[in-house]
């Protein structure tokens, strides 16, 4: 696969018309291809008042996006101490409640501890860690699979401060992202406050919350529900607007950085760029662990250690493109639309960040469409 220009230009035409038809207010996006960065757009705003201007340098938060970066951060840690994904996660948190899972089955979402029984927030780690010790499990390896959207950064986080001593986010910074040259922060420091841009909410229509994954994300009781409140706290948008929450460095939705360096991220994980990310590292982001209908997305679902992949059908073809059309891609979106992915077929890497939200778990129009124009060729 090559890429011309003029599929360069295409991609820029969906971005310019994301703008055009009212649907962005400030944006970016960044295309690797072998090594090289090939495309880099920004434009916009960094807030609804339209008083800065959205730079190529501008950071905002990804939310889930952050997952794999975070996961990566912790294949590391287990690589420098001898471990892999298939070591049982007893071997370092003794507390931890399933007795035989691996990493491999915590990383890709299979330990049922999505949801906690007993409450506790977001703002103290220890709380959630001891919830999530005494937490039965939903389900066990084996049985299915279900998204962990905010329980997965704490499951993370606890397992590199016991191998390291550091918190995740410390150990990404200093292990990777300082040595890549890499402005993506897992706990933002106070002297970048000043280049992040404001994320604006987007907006639920009625027909959003009638049906599927929205109607039992508003319904008591539901393990979608009890997924997205647990641990409790920051669940408004305005809430990761606050420095606070940008510097707390929550692995699982607390990442903050620019389109370049998530698109840099994924094309050291496809082996496009020399990286502290070795080869056992690139195969455990890119390798299948586990597909399934999600107990929490309620949806298909493919989970590697700490990516998804696109779902295949019982004819091992693609259920969605969301990656492109290459079975081997993998990647991660964020809530309200940022997108990234890496396609070591292809060689290439995407990364797509924006602040005004749209009401999606995954990734809409705004970016799939873009991701559809790397490979029309």
């Amino acid at each position: 696969m090559s890429i011309s220009p003029a599929t360069l230009h295409t991609v820029e035409q969906v971005f310019e018309k994301n703008f055009s038809d009212g649907l962005e207010l400030g944006a970016s996006v960044s295309v690797w291809w072998r090594g090289q960065e090939v495309l880099h757009l920004a434009k916009g705003y960094l807030e609804r008042q339209k008083t800065n201007t959205w730079n190529h340098s501008t950071l905002v938060p990804v939310y889930s996006a952050s997952k794999a970066p975070a996961a990566a951060t912790l294949l590391l840690a287990l690589e420098r101490h001898g471990l892999t994904v298939q070591t049982p996660v007893r071997e370092v948190w003794q507390k931890f409640p399933i007795a035989d899972a691996t990493f491999a089955e915590m990383m890709s979402h299979q330990c049922g501890l999505a949801a906690l029984d007993i409450s506790a927030s977001v703002w103290e780690h220890d709380v959630v860690v001891s919830s999530i010790e005494q937490q039965h499990p939903a389900w066990l390896p084996g049985q299915g699979v279900g998204y962990h959207p905010r329980t997965y950064g704490f499951l993370l986080d606890e397992c590199v401060r016991r191998l390291t001593g550091h918190t995740l986010g410390h150990y990404w910074q200093q292990e990777i992202a300082l040595p890549m040259d890499w402005e993506f922060w897992i706990g933002l420091p106070e002297n970048q406050w000043h280049r992040v841009a404001t994320l604006v909410p987007g907006r639920a229509e009625k027909s959003d919350v009638e049906k599927g994954f929205y109607k039992d994300f508003m319904t008591t009781g539901t393990m979608t529900r009890r997924a997205f409140l647990s641990p409790t706290g920051l669940h408004a948008v305005q809430e990761m607007n606050d420095p606070r929450a940008w510097s707390a460095g929550f692995p699982a939705m607390g990442g903050v950085g620019t389109a370049r360096a998530l698109a840099q991220f994924y094309q050291a994980a496809i082996g496009g760029l020399e990286s502290p990310l070795s080869v056992n590292i690139q195969n455990a982001l890119q390798n299948l662990q586990v597909q399934g209908e999600d107990r929490v997305l309620l949806q298909p679902i493919a989970f590697t250690c700490g990516c998804q992949k696109d779902p295949l059908d019982e004819n091992d073809h693609k259920m969605r493109t969301l990656y492109g059309p290459n079975q081997q891609a993998f990647g991660h979106p964020g809530a309200g639309g940022s997108h990234a992915f890496g396609d070591p077929l292809s060689g290439l890497s995407f990364a797509y960040v924006m602040n005004q939200m749209a009401l999606s778990v995954m990734p809409g129009q705004r970016s799939t469409a873009m991701v559809a124009a790397l490979y029309a060729d």
